[in-house]
């Protein structure tokens, strides 16, 4: 491109129809193709050197710099459409907080991860990594936790997408945005992308409103488009309710594994259990007691347990003025007040979708 650039300069040609440089023009076709890529450069030296810089400065340092200028560009660009969408980083130990007998770790790891981050390998053996994965499971068993967890493991950045986004014009407009937020994952690069309740973007169209189906089919149409991209972005959706989105949804094609997240095994329990007492002035606790007590506790209803837990000790401490250590008794009152998420009901339910529609 300099180069053709360079042979086209001729001084007769009128600037208005051509790019000027150093009181030479070029051929009109080639200044079209060149111009707004001049500008684009114009754009990136500013920001760079945190001025305005004049036409004639970019011209010339485009064509200097012409090879590199275009990565910088897209490098920048990246920057900002990162910051715009909220982008997150998150640290790599995030994976290691959820306990390896909780499901699907295993799963995520071999499935997701590793085609991901082995991606010659996968090549090799013609392993497609995913691009669009669902979780699925009952309200607090840490499927936003997961997601968070894999883009630490990826060293991508987290990108969590909020409803509010696709309503801010009103629920007409929620497909339009749709399709323009579609577009702008798409020039993303190392991002996982969530989002939540997606019921509300997937919904049946057998049963929902005009706008839901309008909704669920611009869904449908943006989805291959994106798997078709080749940068790397994983889009994470995740609903308590899978059973209310649409059947086309849940066919191969569309999303590459759809994962359910239901409780926690006793081990799992024992893990997340023994990372909230280090938090706390713990002092004699029978720790299997607490696990067998909290049965039907998901991970959120164990975080919330331990808040408790721990304002009730603050409590203590503050009227006694001496020093108060949390015990078993301690955690068993505070258990009492604490209603578990899970049912044996829920539970039920749980493993009969996990039979209809996991993919895994």
């Amino acid at each position: 491109m300099r180069q053709m650039v360079m042979e086209n300069l001729s001084p007769d040609i009128h600037a208005s129809k051509s790019l000027g440089i150093g009181g030479k023009s070029c051929d009109p076709e080639i200044a079209a193709d060149v111009w707004p890529r001049v500008l684009q450069h114009k754009w990136l030296l500013s920001k760079k050197l945190g001025r305005e810089v004049g036409i004639r400065t970019a011209c010339i340092d485009f064509l200097e710099n012409m090879e590199q200028a275009l990565d910088e560009y897209i490098s920048y660009g990246q920057d900002d459409l990162m910051k715009e969408m909220g982008a997150q980083t998150i640290d790599r130990e995030v994976w290691d907080t959820i306990p390896n007998s909780q499901p699907p770790k295993q799963l995520v790891q071999r499935r997701i991860i590793l085609p991901l981050t082995e991606e010659g390998l996968a090549r090799k053996h013609g392993a497609v990594p995913p691009k669009a994965i669902m979780f699925f499971g009952p309200p607090g068993t840490g499927k936003t936790h997961f997601v968070r967890a894999i883009a630490g493991a990826l060293s991508w950045h987290y990108i969590e997408i909020p409803l509010s986004i696709l309503m801010a014009e009103g629920i007409e407009k929620m497909g339009a945005n749709l399709r323009t937020l579609m577009e702008k994952i798409r020039k993303l690069d190392k991002a996982v992308v969530f989002i939540d309740e997606f019921e509300e973007i997937g919904a049946s169209r057998e049963t929902g409103s005009l706008i839901n189906k309008s909704i669920t089919s611009e869904f449908l149409k943006q989805i291959p488009v994106f798997k078709s991209q080749t940068n790397r972005v994983l889009l994470v959706c995740a609903t308590n309710y899978i059973r209310q989105l649409d059947h086309a949804l849940l066919r191969p094609g569309r999303f590459d594994c759809i994962i359910p997240v239901g409780g926690l095994d006793e081990e799992g329990r024992r893990s997340i259990l023994q990372r909230h007492l280090q938090r706390v002035n713990a002092g004699e606790v029978d720790l299997g007691r607490i696990v067998e007590m909290t049965s039907r506790f998901t991970p959120a209803d164990i975080e919330y347990l331990f808040e408790q837990v721990a304002q009730a000790a603050f409590e203590q401490e503050y009227e006694s003025k001496g020093d108060f250590k949390v015990t078993t008794d301690g955690i068993m009152q505070v258990i009492t007040r604490v209603r578990p998420s899970l049912s044996d009901e829920i539970i039920v339910e749980f493993q009969k979708d996990s039979i209809i529609y996991a993919r895994t």
